[in-house]
């Protein structure tokens, strides 16, 4: 029985350099925006309650709550991104890696949870109309949309990258939206006195939010379920793998994600002729790097053992 485990952190270029540094320099970059992003939100927190109170605009005081549960968001992003740096120890072998995907999750449920708030407040002022001062909800609206554009700016450039900062992202993008929504109503009630303008505002954001929030927790919980990676299908690995000299059969195979960016599989491969295994396992390994797959465990066999693993999958 042999076996390949790699844990591919850091690949090399070509040139003997390896790409860590890359990734440092890439973490480095997205905590600076997160950082940024986290002083520019408790600005527009401030405007917009101030402004909210003053004009008894709901959809700025929605927007103001938003913005705070963001702010202990974007607080909850900057320390995940430092914690998921640290070194894995004995315990915790993969170290804080998953804090990032709980984090991604967090901010998406939160998301969803003021979100229903809004809808609920907004149910209220249809039924109630309130009179609302349209200069003062404009002029806060305006300064909220402007600073709230700067840090999506900000956290553009790094959210691809981690579903962490990504998560932040959307909260960021989910307050520009709103803001967006609020001057679009503080105009309409300014000029025209259309009082409904403000709840609708509150609403169409609401929408808006809900739909990038519910994906970032599905796929957040399907990290967290060690689903299959979405752009990996799994009867492909299979068949590549088949199709390797000596290769009988492959069982038990796993391809789930540990976070970011870091995608893992294991597998189980009989291979009659233990002369063949090196061989194999070289193969194996470069064609799952191949497919972006970094973290890689196969045991190889040279019977099947069907008696002592009755628990794996076919």
């Amino acid at each position: 029985m042999a076996h390949l485990h790699t844990h591919d952190h850091t690949h090399d270029d070509g040139t003997g350099h390896a790409h860590a540094h890359g990734h440092s320099h890439s973490h480095a970059a997205s905590t600076r925006a997160l950082a940024w992003a986290l002083g520019l939100t408790f600005v527009i927190l401030l405007v917009e309650a101030i402004g909210g109170w003053v004009s008894n605009s709901l959809a700025l005081l929605a927007d103001a709550g938003h913005v705070l549960t963001d702010a202990g968001a974007l607080a909850l992003s900057l320390f995940v991104a430092w914690l998921s740096r640290q070194p894995s120890s004995a315990a915790k072998t993969y170290g804080y890696l998953r804090w990032e995907i709980l984090a991604a999750l967090i901010n998406g449920a939160t998301l969803l949870g003021i979100s229903a708030w809004i809808v609920i407040e907004a149910v209220a002022r249809f039924r109630h109309p309130e009179q609302v001062q349209g200069g003062v909800m404009l002029a806060a609206a305006g300064l909220g949309f402007v600073v709230n554009g700067i840090a999506a700016w900000l956290l553009h450039g790094a959210h691809e990258a981690s579903l962490n900062v990504r998560g932040a992202y959307l909260h960021v993008l989910g307050d520009m939206l709103a803001s967006f929504g609020t001057v679009i109503a503080a105009v309409v009630i300014r000029y025209t006195g259309w009082l409904a303008a403000d709840p609708i505002a509150s609403l169409v954001t609401t929408l808006l939010i809900v739909f990038g929030a519910w994906t970032l927790v599905r796929e957040s919980v399907d990290v967290l379920l060690e689903a299959s990676p979405p752009h990996i299908e799994l009867d492909t690995v299979r068949t590549r793998l088949e199709s390797i000299p000596n290769v009988e059969s492959v069982h038990d195979l796993h391809v789930w994600t540990v976070t970011s960016g870091m995608i893992a599989a294991s597998a189980h491969a009989i291979v009659r002729d233990s002369k063949c295994h090196q061989d194999v396992l070289e193969r194996a390994h470069d064609l799952l790097l191949g497919m972006g797959i970094q973290h890689v465990t196969i045991q190889l066999e040279c019977v099947a053992m069907d008696g002592r693993e009755p628990h794996l999958h076919p």
